[in-house]
This record gives structure tokens, C-alpha cells and sequence, in this order.
């Protein structure tokens, strides 16, 4: 990666070399770094794991350096092997340190000689953090197994021994087998058209980071949705699948037409089972995405927005750290907005970033100084927590102020200049600001000071002048919750017919912490909240009526919670039942027959939530 002067960074006060290590690896890219993986897998379901090699192409920088050092957890490592000229194959002692909770297995290979390719035979264990096997009964159709990785943070080394970290960029080829009738995907150009035969190739002729390595492989159906963007899922998702994502190609069109061309040739989305844990992964080529979106209206889709606004702030420019993942998150929000609001209107986007600030507000008086910050003290969180609505939503909210203060137009040619500049590399916060200073803020003065961005950027909580959009109709549901509150206007009377996803959203995200109980049923028996099939209404609605003590909801509750493993759609309403004893107890009994679906990262999210219940009973996780 290319650095500014130091005279630049200067401004901002916080030397590189504070961040040059990572502290989520064990990597060490001043001595030698990955450039190239070349993957040859087999997939067996039966025995959930992943097995073969990985050839590591390698660029020593240290000419005295006496060893390779690569990322690994809960990896079998059956071999080490140089690769040498001509076909020369020499072994390599190696050694495996002792496990570390959060890091994994150091793996130290030997290689004082320097060996340009270093081959690893390996297989993987079924409870790999960044693999998830489901049985056919698990899946949508109930009829083939179905496996899927999930690398971010940095869960990548639990199926590949590599060097983990975002700092770290390679390309990569695979070669992957299967049982015939098996379609495997990776974050590569894939071809919807491949056969089934059990024989797939791949190829990432770009440059990138472990956690942006993926891949899945089960009963996977296809349909095209453009020239260049297509939807993978189970035969009897595929449809629905299609027609919630057939305006991918005008969301592609759009953000070229504001950031610079599409980098990665095809943009595909796979729609995984309720279990994945996230609501999308900016896969390069291949997005996985959760099928919690499917709702029918195009209401959610703002996630495909997003998750394709990572080809540029993420995929293409990416963090170097987890300390600084707003780099991508916060980026990629506001630019999901730009694409929302140019597909969807104004108004769509506008009632997305309202509703995600608001949250945001409520959320800040319950976090610790250092989490509050858009580049928290990456020792004091783990890999997995620095993605917090912090990232998200303070991330975006100071785009927008910067949008604001130097207009659109103006801010739009520095965004699409930076991402061009920064093209496949990986850049801290510092080497940002630096490139802001010379291209923003010294090119159009006196519109925003270094010391409001370092505000910004190294301080908790939002500045007190932080713009927000007005929204007509939100402003319309403020008054109307406050009257339905104090008894002045019937849960009947809300005028919520019309209401989308995102004014239900708004709605409830705005009640109190614990309603009356009077309340909760009255608005339940207006609007049958209860078993709505919409999880984004249904997490703020079950979470609301338990804190309310509303009983008759808690059945359909424990069904929600069994049917989606999404860790934000889920992990509140189990919050939400670990508050009381009755609650906890019935909460364990859903999660006992919710766990063998659930992606490792609920599971461990979940027993976390239980745990400090039982620390702390009588107190709210």
C-alpha cells in the first residue's frame, strides 16, 4: 500500500506505526507476505469438512527471516511442503503453538530457504467458526445438505491456514470437488451455467483480503437477473429470490454512474438459509445474502444497496485493520443511500438513514467511551465486535455531514477520486484523513476544520450539529406513538395502513424500553403484530411485548427465534427473555432446539447473552 507524506498525516496526530502490527494475527507481512492462494479442496458432507491443500505463493521481505508464521484454528495440518523449481517438492518442519480463545493456532513453518511456494495438506474439523453444515433438514427444501463460510472477521483461518488479516491482499484459484448434483459457489466469477458434475474451477484475479474468501456449496438453484448479475438459491427460493433482487442491474448501473466503473466483472447473489448469521457478506462477485429480506414489497432490498456498495468501499478500498472497519461500513452506508435514494427516491433513503441515526442515539448512552468511537482501541474489543452500528451508522452520519458542508456535487468527485486512487489496497484511518486533508478539506476552505473531523473520527458519541434528514412521515409517527402512548388516540386509529417496513420499524424502535402491558395488546389486537412474517417488524415487536410482560406472545417468539439465526434479527429477542427468570429459562429451552442450526458466531452470541444473565440476574444484556 502507498502512504501519504508524513507532512499530511501530521495534522491528524496519530503515527502509523501505532497500528502497524495487527493485533486479530499472527502474520508477520514485514517478513514475508501471501500474494497468491491456490486452493485444492474436496467437500464432504458426511464428514463436514473441507480437505487438501493450500499452495501459498510467497514475497520474503526479510532476506534473514528463519521462518513463515500463518494464521490457523482448529485445523488438521497433515503436511508442510516447499515447492522449488521444476517440480521439486521438499517437506518443512512445522509446529502448531498451543490455542488462543480469540486468535486460533499460530502455525510456524521452517523455511530458512525461502521457498517461493510452500504447499499445506490439511482438512478442517465440523465445527470450523467459519463453516456451517446443515443437514437437508435444515435447509429451506429439506431435500441436500447445504454448506456455507463466513470469513469476516477472522474465521477464514478456521477452513484455509493464511495469513488473516485485512491487511494482507492475495489473489486466488481453486479447484473444488463435490458429490455430483452439488453446485459450488465462491467469491469469484462463478458460471451459472457449470454442470453438476462434482468439478468446479475458480478464479479472483484480484487482489483480496482473507475475510473476503468464501465459499458454499449444496442443492443450489440459479436465475439470470441481468448480463452481468444473476441469484443463486434452493430450487424453491430461487424465484422469489429473483424477482425481491431484478432491479440488481439498475443498483449496478446507478453507483457507476456516481463512483466510477463495476471493478469485478460480475455481481451475483447467493440467498443463503435463515441460519446465516449476518443479513449479508460482501462476498467479491458473490454476495450472500439473508433470505429474511424476502418479503415480497422490494422494502429490504436496501441490503443488496449495500452489500453491492462494498465493490467499491470494502472490496475495492478496504480497511487495513478491524480498528478501522468504518472505512468500510461507514462508507459503504452512505453510499447505499445514494444508490437507494437514485432507484428507490429520496424519500426511501431518507427514512433508512433517519430511522439508523435515531437507533444509533439510543444505542450510544449504553456503550462504553471506547466503542463510541469511529476508531475504537483495538485491544479493547475483539475482531467480531469492532462491527458495531458505530461503523454503520456514525460511520455514514459523518459522510453525510462532510456531503453537506461541501456540497454534493463536490463530494461525489472526491469519493469516486478516492476510490480510484486507493484501488485494491488496504488503508488505515490516518492514510484517509491524510488524502482528505489535501483533497477536501484544503481544496474547498473554510467548509469543515481538522479539528471537527477529528471529532468526528476520534471522539465518543455524535457531534451536537450532526445533520438529519427531515422526513414528513416519521414526523407524523412521532406524534401519533406519543398520543397512542398517553391515551389520546387508539391503537385503531393509528393511521398504519399504508405504513412500510420502515415506518413499522420506526415506530417500535421508538416505544419505550419496557411499554405498559395495556399497550402492547391493545396495539397487537389492532394490528396482529404477533407471527407477522416480516423479522425485521417481528425482532421489534417480540422484544417490545416481553419487556411488557405480554406471556401470549412468548410462543410465537421461540417460533421467530428458531426460524431465523440472524444474529441482529435474533440476539434482541433473546435479550429481551434473559431479562426475567421465567424468560431466561424459556428462552434456553428455544435455543436447545434452535442450536444445531444456528451459525457458530449466534451460538456463541447467544450463550453470551445467557451467561452475563446469570452473572448479572435482575439486569438487561
Amino acid at each position: 500500500m502507498r502512504y501519504l507524506p508524513a507532512v499530511a498525516l501530521a495534522a491528524f496526530a496519530l503515527p502509523l506505526s501505532a497500528f502497524a502490527a495487527d493485533p486479530y494475527s499472527y502474520a508477520q507481512p514485514s517478513v514475508v507476505r501471501v500474494t497468491h492462494l491456490d486452493l485444492d479442496l474436496g467437500v464432504d458432507f458426511d464428514q463436514k469438512a473441507l480437505a487438501g491443500t493450500a499452495t501459498l505463493k510467497l514475497d520474503w521481505k526479510d532476506p534473514q527471516a528463519p521462518e513463515l508464521v500463518l494464521d490457523t484454528r482448529d485445523l488438521k495440518i497433515a503436511k508442510v511442503e516447499a515447492l522449488g523449481a521444476g517440480g521439486a517438492v521438499s517437506p518443512l518442519k512445522f509446529t502448531l503453538a498451543a490455542s488462543d480463545k480469540e486468535l486460533g493456532e499460530k502455525l510456524t513453518i521452517a523455511a530458512p530457504k525461502h521457498p517461493a511456494e510452500v504447499r499445506i495438506t490439511y482438512a478442517t474439523v465440523p465445527t470450523a467458526s467459519g463453516l456451517q453444515w446443515l443437514t437437508p433438514e435444515q435447509t429451506a427444501d429439506k431435500k441436500q445438505a447445504l454448506m456455507f463460510s463466513q470469513s469476516e472477521s477472522i474465521h477464514a483461518r478456521s477452513w484455509v491456514p493464511l495469513q488473516d488479516s485485512p491487511a494482507i491482499r492475495f489473489t486466488y484459484d481453486a479447484h473444488i470437488t463435490a458429490p455430483k448434483g452439488v453446485r459450488v459457489l465462491m467469491s469469484a466469477i462463478n458460471d451459472a451455467k457449470h454442470p453438476l458434475d462434482g468439478d468446479f474451477t475458480f478464479d479472483q484475479p484480484h487482489p483480496i483480503p482473507s475475510y473476503l474468501l468464501a465459499i458454499a456449496a449444496g442443492g443450489l438453484d440459479v436465475r439470470e437477473t441481468g448480463p452481468r448479475s444473476a441469484v443463486y438459491a434452493e430450487p424453491g427460493v430461487v424465484a422469489k429470490a429473483a424477482h425481491e433482487f431484478e432491479d440488481t442491474e439498475k443498483l449496478i448501473a446507478a453507483t457507476e454512474k456516481l463512483y466510477g466503473p463495476y471493478a469485478w466483472t460480475r455481481y451475483d447473489i447467493l440467498v443463503l438459509p435463515p441460519s446465516f448469521p449476518f443479513g449479508g457478506m460482501e462476498n467479491p462477485n458473490m454476495t450472500f445474502a439473508t433470505p429474511t429480506v424476502l418479503v415480497g414489497d422490494k422494502s429490504l432490498v436496501s441490503l443488496v444497496s449495500h452489500e453491492l456498495a462494498h465493490s467499491w468501499s470494502g472490496n475495492l478500498v478496504t480497511s487495513a485493520s478491524w480498528r478501522d472497519i468504518w472505512l468500510n461500513e461507514g462508507f459503504t452506508t452512505y453510499v447505499q443511500g445514494r444508490i437507494t435514494e437514485a432507484v428507490y427516491g429520496k424519500t426511501q433513503a431518507d427514512e433508512e438513514a433517519l430511522l439508523s441515526a435515531r437507533a444509533l442515539e439510543k444505542g450510544l448512552a449504553k456503550m462504553p467511551v471506547n466503542a463510541q468511537k469511529l476508531t475504537p482501541s483495538p485491544r479493547a474489543v475483539g475482531a467480531d465486535d469492532a462491527l458495531t452500528d458505530v461503523a454503520y451508522d456514525k460511520g455514514s452520519w459523518f459522510l453525510h455531514t462532510l456531503e453537506q458542508r461541501f456540497g454534493r456535487d463536490n463530494f461525489d468527485a472526491y469519493l469516486k477520486g478516492y476510490f480510484a486512487h486507493f484501488a485494491f489496497q488496504s488503508i488505515d484511518t490516518e492514510t484517509m484523513l491524510a488524502y482528505m486533508k489535501t483533497n477536501l478539506l484544503d481544496k474547498y476552505p473554510g467548509k469543515m476544520s481538522v479539528a471537527e473531523v477529528r471529532a468526528w473520527v476520534y471522539e465518543p458519541g455524535v457531534p451536537r450539529d450532526a445533520p438529519l434528514p427531515t422526513v414528513a412521515r416519521f414526523d407524523n409517527i412521532d406524534a401519533e406513538r406519543t398520543a397512542f402512548l398517553d391515551g389520546t388516540l387508539g391503537a385503531d386509529k393509528l393511521d398504519a395502513k399504508t405504513w412500510n417496513t420502515q415506518e413499522w420499524m420506526y415506530f417500535l424502535d421508538r416505544l419505550p424500553d419496557a411499554p405498559p402491558l395495556t399497550k402492547m395488546q391493545e396495539l397487537d389486537t389492532a394490528w396482529h403484530l404477533t407471527g407477522t412474517p416480516n423479522a425485521e417488524i417481528g425482532m421489534r415487536w417480540y422484544a417490545h411485548a416481553i419487556a411488557a410482560g405480554d406471556k401470549a406472545v412468548w410462543n410465537a417468539a421461540g417460533e421467530h427465534m428458531q426460524r431465523i439465526g440472524r444474529l441482529y434479527l435474533t440476539t434482541p429477542v433473546y435479550r429481551a427473555f434473559a431479562a426475567t427468570p421465567d424468560g431466561l429459562a424459556f428462552a434456553e429451552g428455544i435455543y436447545a432446539k434452535a442450536k444445531p442450526a444456528y451459525h457458530p458466531m449466534t451460538q456463541k452470541a447467544v450463550e453470551g447473552i445467557f451467561a452475563k444473565a446469570k452473572a448479572h440476574p435482575g439486569k438487561a444484556n
